[in-house]
């Protein structure tokens, strides 16, 4: 009988072991987003600023606007710009 328990103590024991590789944590893979990421980078980059777009960008600086205020301004600028037809911003 003492074989049969000190076989099986082994038995658990040899188990114990092995089973805490099994439970070992992996390296997590790489994110998949940052490959996609330069694919949208050359996009944006594809269009050069004009002239325009950089004064009127200048000047929303100048003037402190910033989210809608400063895109709606920088729209009306440049369309100011280009062809001269839109009215000037409200204040």
């Amino acid at each position: 009988m003492k074989t049969i328990s000190s076989l099986a103590t082994a038995t658990a024991v040899a188990s114990l072991l092995l089973m805490g590789g099994a439970f070992a944590q992996t390296a997590a893979p790489a994110p998949a987003a940052p490959a996609a990421a330069p694919a949208a980078k050359m996009s944006k980059e594809a269009k050069p600023h004009t002239a325009e777009s950089i004064e009127c960008s200048k000047e929303a600086d100048a003037k402190g606007l910033h989210g809608k205020e400063r895109k709606k301004f920088r729209s009306e600028c440049k369309k100011e710009k280009m062809g001269g037809a839109a009215p000037a911003a409200k204040q």
